[in-house]
């Protein structure tokens, strides 16, 4: 490895006098390891690329790289905690002046909001660009879906990082005993739900769940948190009527998409019905007619030996 003397300035040579500083300077194949170790904790692992018919897509499967990844990922989950407790929760909490019962639940909740809100923002955006809403069937087809996009792999690792950064936080956040199962419960939930996903590759219908419950936490630790910091419940009736319209307009949704799938069903149906006896008059308007064996002559048929067939006679009963 190549040395480098240094000199210092004037006013510091006269606590160095007489010695030599050396600095080492890394070389090229010392950073590219560097770098590659690094890779390893900041990018998702196991990249494969795949043919496709416009070139080469870069996809993903997972392994036991994925838990260096997820334990960067941690660490950086615990500084985002620390942030929005320091710079948002406690300074709302000290305004309304929460006992301390409602001051953990208050940090709880307020910190799940900030979760389940960058969570469904970016779920429904990953959704939404993989095409899963657009093409319900791709949920389902070609299992099992071992090969993962990008930000599909990249939205696991952090969920997982961020529901088992929880487990220290119920140190670090002093969380009362009597609380502790009943986190720990809910932690284990996720974690075995989203790992579960994860792992039986079954990431694409693991992301429709996940938006929908995400949804519901959102509403209801929101509704928590207007609780607590509304003494009078005015907000809350508010809240509750942004509920009840929210339900509404997700009801009439359902019910429309199922009539627009019992009309398109009934048109297909109908036209099916409608092909098939087309099918069948132009097959009996191809069909030749028989003709009778002869020719006919002033109306009455004749044989084709000149004489006319003799009628048969009907015996009488």
């Amino acid at each position: 490895m190549p040395e480098l003397s240094l000199e210092l300035p004037a006013r510091c040579t006269s606590l160095f006098e007489g010695k030599n500083i050396l600095v080492q300077v890394p070389t090229l194949r010392t950073l590219q390891v560097t770098a590659k170790t690094a890779f390893i904790f900041i990018l998702p692992q196991y990249n494969i690329s795949v043919p496709t018919a416009d070139g080469e897509l870069v996809h993903y499967c997972y392994g036991l790289k994925d838990l260096v990844t997820i334990l960067f990922y941690i660490f950086i989950a615990i500084i985002l905690h620390a942030v929005v407790q320091d710079y948002a929760l406690d300074k709302i909490s000290r305004r309304f002046h929460l006992s301390k019962v409602k001051h953990s639940k208050f940090n709880e909740s307020g910190q799940l909001v900030a979760f389940h809100l960058t969570s469904m923002i970016w779920c429904l955006y990953v959704i939404v660009t993989e095409g899963y809403f657009s093409n319900p069937r791709s949920l389902w087809e070609n299992y099992p879906h071992v090969y993962l996009p990008f930000q599909v792999k990249f939205f696991y690792l952090c969920q997982l990082s961020y529901w088992l950064h929880a487990l220290p936080e119920l140190y670090f956040q002093k969380v009362r005993k009597e609380e502790i199962p009943r986190q720990l419960q809910y932690i284990c939930l996720y974690l075995v739900h989203i790992a579960g996903a994860y792992l039986l590759n079954l990431t694409r219908l693991g992301l429709i769940l996940l938006l929908l419950q995400y949804v519901a936490e959102f509403l209801f630790h929101m509704a928590r948190l207007v609780y607590f910091t509304d003494e009078n419940n005015e907000k809350l009736m508010g809240v509750l009527l942004v509920v009840c319209l929210f339900q509404t307009w997700m009801m009439w949704r359902f019910i429309h998409f199922q009539l627009r799938r019992w009309r398109e069903y009934w048109n297909e149906q109908s036209a099916r019905k409608r092909a098939a006896a087309s099918a069948t008059i132009a097959k009996q308007q191809s069909k030749p007619l028989k003709r009778e064996s002869g020719y006919h002559e002033n109306g009455v048929v004749k044989a084709e030996n000149g004489t006319s067939p003799r009628t048969k006679k009907l015996k009488s009963p």
